[in-house]
């Protein structure tokens, strides 16, 4: 099995994978540039003393999950100096058949936090419980898959989800609670 020290190393820096993105780049750099953390929160100076140095990212760039959390993280990145790199999930899916949500589904994305020593400290993703609870809500009422109106539906859900998520700064505030939560009670 590979190991995840070779996993990072083979992995993309988080900003070279942003440049090179085809899909949601621009809506995940307004989002960037439009959350901020919170000044006053004790917490990060808590993190700081914690054993945390890297973030292996497992990640595709369509992914509107990522679009919103990945700025949240590169945000928290950049103030804790944790060095983010980013693995393609459909490049192995061996990595991801390691982080599946609910024991079946490769949900992304998958922030896995290590150590200096390329040891995982704790794993957060693919989504904060707020922004879980207005997927379902969302999803809710959508016709079963085999209805002849489900994928016009569900496209409609997903674009509304979509822009909540480019839109809502209450819930990047949840995704940053829920990450830097997960970040203190490993």
């Amino acid at each position: 099995m590979t190991s995840l020290k070779t996993y990072f190393n083979d992995s993309q820096p988080l900003n070279d994978y942003i440049e090179q993105m085809s899909e949601n780049k621009e809506d995940l750099l307004t989002i960037y540039k439009s959350f901020s953390l919170p000044e006053d929160d004790d917490r990060l100076t808590k993190i700081k003393s914690l054993n945390y140095s890297k973030v292996l990212v497992i990640t595709e760039d369509w992914c509107g999950d990522a679009m919103m959390n990945l700025p949240i993280l590169k945000n928290i990145a950049e103030q804790l100096n944790l060095e983010v790199r980013v693995f393609h999930r459909d490049d192995d899916t061996n990595l991801i058949d390691q982080y599946l949500t609910n024991g079946t589904a490769r949900s992304i994305p998958i922030f896995v936090f290590l150590n200096d020593d390329y040891q995982q400290e704790t794993v957060w993703g693919p989504r904060a419980r707020q922004a879980q609870k207005f997927v379902d809500e969302s999803r809710a009422h959508l016709p079963s898959k085999d209805d002849p109106t489900f994928e016009e539906q569900s496209n409609e859900v997903h674009a509304i989800i979509s822009n909540r998520y480019k839109t809502d700064s209450q819930l990047w505030k949840a995704v940053y609670d829920s990450i830097i939560e997960q970040l203190l009670h490993k």
